[in-house]
Order: structure tokens, then sequence, then C-alpha cells
């Protein structure tokens, strides 16, 4: 006996909270699967980039703080004397403004990843299309980023082997 005999069978759901209707977006039950277990992790890797962010950030201001700490340091380096202030000063400023550039770089995939686990987590509750598409455009931006940063960083190869055989050239002479 099939279900269309029975025409006082009480109808069964299409969607739950759990899972929405399939149809509308043309996901699989895998692919809302896979969705619903990389949405933790990707909420877990975006905050732990916020907090590493943060630390950095922090790293950064102590840095820029023991600016006067190092100049005595560098100070009693012998032969160094007269240098003291400036590579103090430089070696401490230097490293707090590296340590912020890293948090701002960092800042952008940890906001990337926690906004497309946070989108899916909302796709997979409301089942509206609105929020899956939010999700993906932030996987793209996130992708897109960390492509702009390999290419970046694979420029700066190049650059980095000329300025250090150009500094061992002069050191030579």
């Amino acid at each position: 006996m099939s279900d269309l005999d029975n025409p006082y069978q009480s109808p069964e759901a299409a969607a739950t909270p759990e899972t929405p209707l399939v149809s509308q977006t043309g996901l699989t039950e895998a692919m809302l699967a896979h969705l619903k277990g990389a949405s933790p992790w990707l909420r877990f890797i975006g905050i732990m980039g916020f907090i590493c962010c943060g630390l950095l950030v922090l790293g950064g201001i102590v840095f820029l703080a023991m600016i006067p700490t190092m100049t005595s340091v560098w100070g009693n380096i012998p032969g160094l004397q007269s240098f003291s202030n400036v590579l103090g000063a430089a070696f401490s400023g230097s490293m707090g403004i590296y340590f912020f550039i890293c948090a701002v770089i960092g800042f952008f995939p940890s906001r990337f990843a926690y906004a497309f686990g946070s989108k899916i987590r909302s796709y997979l509750r409301s089942g509206a299309d609105g929020d899956l598409e939010e999700a993906f455009k932030n996987n793209k931006s996130l992708w897109k980023f960390a492509g702009i940063v390999t290419i970046i960083s694979l420029a700066f190869i190049p650059i980095m082997i000329i300025v250090g055989i150009v500094i061992a050239v002069a050191m030579a002479i």
C-alpha cells in the first residue's frame, strides 16, 4: 500500500528547523551536513584569530612602551654606546609597528571566517537564501584576501633578495 492509497495519512514536513527545505537552494542533505559541521569550526577559527590580534596589539603596545628602556639596554653593549639611543628606539619602535601591522592583517581573515560561519549557522536555522548568499560572499572575501596577501608576500621575496645582495656588496666595499 503506497502513500497515495491512504488519503487520510498525516502530512510530513519537508523542512525542519535544523534542515531547511532542500529544493529552495538546490543543496543536498550531504551539503547541508558539511556546512553544519564546518560552521562551528569557522566561528572558532575566527574567535581565535580575534584573540591573536588582540595579543598582537598588546605586544605592540608593550614594545612601544619599552622604547625608553631599550635605549639603556643597547647602551651597555660595547662599541654601540654612540648608537644606543637610536638602536634601542628603532628596535622597539619597529617591533611595535610590526606587531600592529600583523594585527591589522590578521583581523580581516578572522572577520571573514567568523562571518562565514555565523551566516552558515543563520542559514541552517532559517533557510533564508540571503544568509547563504552572505555566507558565500564572506567565503569569497576570505580567499580573495588570502590570495592578495600571498601575491604581496611572493613579490617581497625577490625584493628582499635584491636588498640583501646590495647590502652585502656595500658591506664588502
